[in-house]
């Protein structure tokens, strides 16, 4: 069969199909779920940060109005099982799991200690409230840089190391040996709140009929889920029934299962009624678990000619008191990133992941990538500051070149495709770089602190490296859609039908996609790490193309003519050089399902289960570029312009990839300006409410200038890489190189994140007087 390509949606900005939907507010939520004789979960969390338990008196909350039973931890031992962080390849990581109630100790306020089941969530809160819990209390690490001196948390964690990773590769010790310049920097990345518009919450439910347990819950696949509740509750998975429904926001955060969810469906199956539980947005800042929280020391080496010859750094990621599933996954992604763009030959990096009397961390948007990003783009301007080379021009001399791909880098991954030197000079044309080079050293005349920062990433994506999907052609000739990937707002149906328009010739309202139930979908991995379209869209076009190659020999047959002689064009298969005589998508699929009318032989249907293997991650990657202005008075930046170049593969939609780029850019303005999780040194949460933490306001988000340039992945069939994390990834670092320009006549050589009016405006006041009227 001879396949005439058309591509008549993928690469169009259609709109999204899900839509009209949400906007007639017909979306359903976990908390939408009212199923007969519910009843609610309360969960009692710790209110201080390490301690000993002596005492939980439940006997005043069990008495109250309307409460079914109340649970502490020992209630739970031989019934439930904790789940065991993720292994990472090269890496040595403690066994640390999160229990799913504490017992003799607590190491986190936040952490679940007791639960309450009552007929109402009133009654469950309030009878929550009176548990009485008697603490002994003990040292509290908050300091990551001092974990390892401190009080041990665990006694599987000797010096509080939950995670450590090693990789040298090439002459490091010769290359700074033997540089003209080298250029060292210490880095502070505080945590953020992930803060998805839903938080976290769960229906669970118990047939002892059918002994099928089904729990709907606000997550980002019902695969992790279901493999987490299996092992939790040492159930068989084919005995559980995961469904996702509508998600208000996951962004990394909704990965793993919450202990919370393993207690409802535990107590679901224990008294006979469906059990909801829905945190507030207290406990989501509380006790869903944070990303980022990173201290770095950074060193690179140059030669006399500005060419960076090695790297070495030493990380220390601060982890929390436990590990869930994926906490030391992200870590990790920010080692094996951190030569980034740049061609350096050797590279040494030593990352400690430590326990702290916080709440775990664990993936959140960009998880690992912003990170490394930061910290080398940071380091890469500060030597171009220093060796007194334009920032631009330093990056052009040390970019991977276009035909060195793929590129094994010294830290182990290996660069699919690329075009970084493109990505640069796109971004610099659409800045007006030059242009506002000049503008700056006019306003530096008149005292003006104007900054341009560019800065340069590549990401890893692909995470998990198969997906499935299966494909079911109707009599009527309507395509079903059953698919791994899961949507939390990415528009998951409007791309994949693009994929089955343009694949089977068919319009999108003969499309159906359904996702998020473990019952009705193949097995699969799920939605995370910008993989949806790169592995989740290559498996769906892998079924797809076996239903073609199946309806090819149908309409074949259909026709009196020989498989080798068929043409596929827009939805019709035809005789070759004979148009007229040809049969529709639909004509061959009411005849898949007569068995009268098939080939001898062959199987009723036109059905078809893809699965594919991705052979290795592939790399997105882009420059963002900013001009920021600084008021010396008051610290406060404006930003006068923002822009992004991303190359993630083949785009299948433009208008959907712009509003990934679009929201990940906010997040990423907020990470570098707005957002800080802060403790205090008695463990105690500070930014409990959005009172405290500071979530970036439509006013505040700037205006971007956004583009895409395609350089496909050799490694999957529709060339794509991922996009939705493109904007949290580089537009901290752009942000930040800008507004460090803009300080730079003061003097002030860096400002950890975020760069707050008040944190700029002590920077300059420490810094030595009167520079800038002299620049």
């Amino acid at each position: 069969m001879v396949t005439e390509a058309t591509t008549r949606w993928v690469g169009r900005a259609v709109r999204r199909l899900e839509d009209p939907r949400f906007l007639r507010g017909q979306a359903r939520y976990v908390d939408d779920i009212v199923l007969p004789q519910m009843v609610y979960l309360a969960v009692v969390r710790s209110a201080a940060a390490h301690a000993q338990v002596r005492r939980v008196d439940v006997r005043a909350a069990a008495a109250s109005p309307g409460v079914l039973t109340v649970v502490v931890g020992t209630d739970l031992a031989g019934s439930l099982s904790t789940v065991p962080p993720n292994a990472v390849e090269g890496a040595q990581v403690a066994p640390v799991p999160h229990p799913i109630l504490a017992q003799d100790r607590v190491r986190y306020v936040g952490e679940p200690v007791a639960a309450v089941l009552a007929e109402t969530r009133a009654a469950a809160e309030d009878a929550a409230s009176l548990i009485d819990i008697e603490y002994d209390m003990l040292p509290v690490i908050t300091d990551p840089l001092q974990a390892q001196s401190a009080v041990a948390l665990h006694d599987a964690a000797p010096q509080n190391v939950l995670l450590r990773w090693v990789r040298s590769s090439g002459d490091v010790k010769g290359a700074f040996a033997s540089a003209s310049r080298t250029v060292a920097q210490r880095f502070h990345i505080p945590r953020l709140a992930a803060a998805p518009i839903e938080p976290r919450g769960a229906v669970a439910w118990y047939d002892p009929g059918t002994d099928r347990l089904t729990v709907w819950c606000s997550a980002q696949d019902p695969h992790r889920p279901l493999a987490q509740l299996s092992r939790a509750l040492s159930r068989p998975d084919d005995r559980i029934r995961i469904i996702i429904p509508d998600v208000g926001g996951a962004f990394g955060s909704k990965g793993a299962a919450p202990v919370e969810v393993i207690l409802a469906a535990w107590l679901a199956m224990r008294a006979g009624r469906p059990v909801k539980w829905v945190e507030d947005r207290r406990d989501n800042l509380a006790a869903s678990y944070q990303g980022r929280g990173l201290d770095a020391e950074i060193e690179i080496a140059l030669d006399a000619g500005g060419t960076i010859r090695a790297l070495r750094a030493r990380l220390t990621a601060d982890l929390g008191a436990y590990l869930f599933p994926s906490t030391p996954v992200v870590p990790v992604t920010t080692a094996m990133l951190l030569t980034g763009t740049y061609a350096i030959p050797a590279a040494a990096v030593e990352l400690v992941g430590v326990a702290t009397n916080k709440v775990p961390t664990g993936p959140y948007r960009g998880a690992g990538r912003p990170e490394a990003a930061y910290l080398v783009e940071r380091v890469v301007d500060l030597a171009a500051h220093e060796v007194g080379i334009d920032p631009v021009a330093l990056r052009r001399r040390n970019l991977v070149p276009a035909d060195r791909f793929p590129y094994r880098t010294p830290l182990g991954f290996t660069y699919d495709s690329g075009n970084y030197p493109r990505a640069l000079e796109r971004a610099c044309a659409l800045l007006d770089y030059d242009g506002w080079r000049r503008e700056q050293a006019a306003a530096r005349q008149k005292g003006r602190l104007v900054g341009i920062g560019v800065a340069m990433y590549v990401e890893r994506a692909g995470s998990a490296v198969w997906e499935s999907a299966a494909v079911s052609v109707t009599p009527a000739g309507r395509a079903i859609v059953r698919i791994g990937s899961t949507p939390t707002g990415q528009g998951h149906i409007t791309t994949f039908s693009q994929i089955v328009g343009d694949a089977l010739g068919i319009e999108f309202d003969a499309v159906t996609i359904e996702q998020g139930d473990s019952a009705i979908v193949p097995r699969g991995v799920g939605t995370f790490g910008s993989r949806s379209i790169t592995i989740g869209g290559s498996a769906l076009v892998s079924a797809l193309e076996q239903i073609k190659v199946k309806a090819g020999l149908i309409a074949a047959h259909l026709l009196e003519a020989g498989g080798q002689d068929m043409v596929w064009t827009e939805g019709q298969f035809h005789v070759r050089g004979a148009p007229q005589r040809g049969v529709t998508l639909a004509e061959v699929a009411a005849a898949a399902y007569q068995p009268s009318r098939l080939p001898r032989g062959m199987a009723l249907g036109l059905e078809a289960h893809g699965v594919f293997q991705l052979p290795g991650p592939v790399f997105p990657f882009g420059t963002y570029a900013a001009v920021v202005e600084v008021d010396p008075l008051t610290g406060e930046v404006a930003i006068h312009k923002l822009v992004a170049v991303d190359d993630a593969g083949r785009i299948i939609n433009p208008l959907l990839a712009e509003g990934q780029v679009i929201g990940a850019t906010a997040q990423g303005f907020g990470q570098a300006c707005l957002e800080e999780v802060v403790y205090g040194e008695d463990g105690q949460l500070l930014t409990t409410t959005f009172a405290d933490y500071a979530l970036a306001r439509a006013p505040q988000v700037p205006a971007l200038t956004a583009t895409f340039l395609e350089t496909l992945s050799p490694l999957n069939p529709l060339g794509a890489k991922g996009i939705g994390e493109a904007g949290s990834i580089a537009t901290p670092s752009a942000l930040a190189n800008a507004v460090l320009d803009a300080l730079a006549p003061l003097g002030i050589r860096h400002v950890n994140f975020p760069l707050t009016p008040r944190r700029i405006w002590d920077a300059i006041q420490t810094a030595t007087p009167g520079r800038v009227a002299k620049a």
